[in-house]
């Protein structure tokens, strides 16, 4: 595990080079308590600061968020697995379902991306921070596709978030019962990955995690040398003083179109 800042010194960053970036931004919302001002106040706050640091970008499509607390209350704990966020075919679905039907198809042509902005809430996130994957240390085998499972509902609910729920022992390799609602990547190990992480980072700041680019070299025909995605995981250091607060963040994750 690698210190980001100290690194920054000697090694580039950046979203199209080792796949994300961290710089500071501060945000005029600050506690993240209401979703209906995430999507009405913040939503806006990402879409400028998206466009200012990639002044390239001519579209984004904010399609979700996720706020993660460190409290036994919370549904949505730090995710302690490495993982990139969409696959490809998942990336494409994102598309189609997320922006309208006359504008999909030319959208698709053109190059589109999957970006994570990622903040802590409230204090620095000392404990559970957040690691990345230099792209650059990756290789196309170490992604694993993986099917996202959730349990079928009928309250007419289509957020899932939260509501994730573990099979019984019994049926552990059943999917009766579940519906696939997306596809993501496992990432198995290699020791060739290099770990990254910005250590206290502030709810000042923010880190710019990208999912998918489908211009990148690891598609046909892609543009060498750029990046095609972030492996990211929760993880624990054992540096993290035992009166830690418990980590806060949120992420909002955007289809951006060039």
């Amino acid at each position: 595990m690698r210190a980001l800042r100290s690194a920054a010194s000697i090694t580039s960053f950046g979203v199209d080079v080792s796949g994300f970036d961290v710089f500071k931004s501060p945000a005029k919302e600050t506690e993240f308590t209401d979703d209906a001002a995430v999507r009405n106040g913040y939503y806006g706050e990402v879409e400028a600061l998206l466009k200012e640091r990639i002044p390239e970008i001519k579209k984004v499509v904010i399609f979700d968020h996720t706020i993660r607390r460190r409290e036994k209350s919370s549904p949505r704990q730090p995710v302690q697995q490495v993982h990139v966020d969409q696959t490809p075919g998942a990336a494409e679905a994102r598309v189609r379902r997320h922006t309208d039907p006359s504008e999909t198809e030319e959208l698709l042509k053109g190059r589109y991306q999957i970006i994570n902005v990622w903040r802590p809430i409230g204090h620095p996130a000392t404990d559970f921070p957040l690691a990345v994957v230099d792209y650059r240390t990756t290789k196309p085998e170490d992604m694993i596709k993986v099917d996202l499972l959730y349990p079928n509902r009928d309250d007419n609910d289509d957020d899932d978030r939260g509501k994730e729920v573990l099979p019984h022992a019994s049926t552990l390799r059943s999917t009766e019962g579940y519906q696939i609602k997306g596809e993501t990547y496992s990432v198995a190990p290699n020791d060739g990955h290099k770990f990254y992480y910005a250590k206290d980072m502030t709810p000042e700041e923010v880190m710019l995690i990208k999912c998918f680019d489908s211009k990148s070299e690891v598609h046909e025909g892609g543009q060498h040398g750029l990046a095609g995605y972030t492996p990211h995981t929760a993880f624990v250091d054992p540096a993290t003083p035992a009166d830690a607060k418990g980590r806060q963040s949120i992420e909002v994750r955007c289809l951006v179109f060039y």
